[in-house]
C-alpha cells in the first residue's frame, strides 16, 4: 500500500512539474510575442514623439546633432546618400517620418542628396534664412523641427525646385524593407507598373467573329 501511495505521489509530483514547465514555456512564448508586437508597433509609428534635447544628445551622433539641432552643414561628396541610387524612401532621423523618395531624387552635382519635392508637402516647412549674408530658404522637418537643408529654384522639371538635404538628417529605408520597417503604404510606389492589356468587349468579340 505504501508503495502504491509512493508511486501516486511521484506521478502527482511529475504532473505538477510538467504543468509548471508548460506554464513557464507558454508564458515565455507569450512574453516574447508581446515584446515583438510592441517593437513592431513602435517601428510602425512613423511620427514618434520628439525626444528631449538631452536624449537627442545621447541618441544622435555629433554630426547628426550639429546638423539637425544647430543648423549645421555636412561636407559635400563625403556623406551617406549623395550618390545613393537605390530605390526607397528617406525618413527623419529623429521621428522616422517619411520625407523624401528616391523617385524624386536626382544628381545635382552639388555633393548633397537633392530632390525635386518631398513625399508630402505637409511633411516639411520652409523658413527664410539670412545667415552668412545670403538670402535662402531653409527646409525643416515639420514633426521634429529638424534642420534638413535648403530649397533652391534651380531644379529640374516638373517642379523646378531643388531640395538640397543633409544626409545626416535622414535615414534611408530600402524599397524591399518598407513593409518590414512599417512603411508598407509606400511599397506600391516601387512596384513595376504592369502594362494595361486591352480587353475586347463582348460586342467587339462578336463583331470579330462575323
Amino acid at each position: 500500500m505504501r508503495l502504491i501511495n509512493k508511486h501516486k505521489h511521484s506521478y502527482k509530483t511529475l504532473w505538477f512539474g510538467l504543468a509548471g514547465a508548460f506554464v513557464v514555456i507558454v508564458g515565455s512564448i507569450y512574453f516574447g510575442y508581446a515584446q515583438a508586437q510592441k517593437q513592431e508597433a513602435e517601428k510602425m509609428n512613423p511620427t514618434k514623439p520628439v525626444p528631449s534635447d538631452a536624449e537627442l544628445r545621447e541618441k544622435l551622433t555629433k554630426d547628426q546633432y550639429k546638423v539637425t539641432r544647430q543648423c549645421g552643414t555636412e561636407t559635400p561628396f563625403h556623406n551617406a546618400y549623395w550618390d545613393n541610387h537605390k530605390a526607397g524612401i528617406y525618413v527623419d532621423i529623429i521621428t522616422g517620418e517619411p520625407l523624401f523618395s528616391s523617385l524624386d531624387k536626382f544628381d545635382s552635382g552639388t555633393g548633397w542628396p537633392s530632390f525635386t519635392k518631398p513625399i508630402r508637402s505637409e511633411s516639411v516647412t520652409e523658413k527664410r534664412d539670412t545667415s552668412y549674408g545670403m538670402e535662402r530658404t531653409e527646409v525643416r522637418a515639420k514633426s521634429s523641427d529638424s534642420h534638413l537643408g535648403h530649397l533652391f529654384d534651380d531644379g529640374p522639371a516638373p517642379t523646378g525646385q531643388r531640395f538640397c538635404i543633409n544626409s545626416t538628417a535622414l535615414r534611408f529605408v530600402p524599397a524591399e524593407k518598407l513593409k518590414e520597417e512599417g512603411y508598407g503604404e509606400y511599397a506600391s510606389l516601387f512596384q513595376p507598373q504592369q502594362p494595361q492589356q486591352q480587353q475586347q468587349t463582348s460586342g467587339e468579340q462578336s463583331r470579330a467573329k462575323k
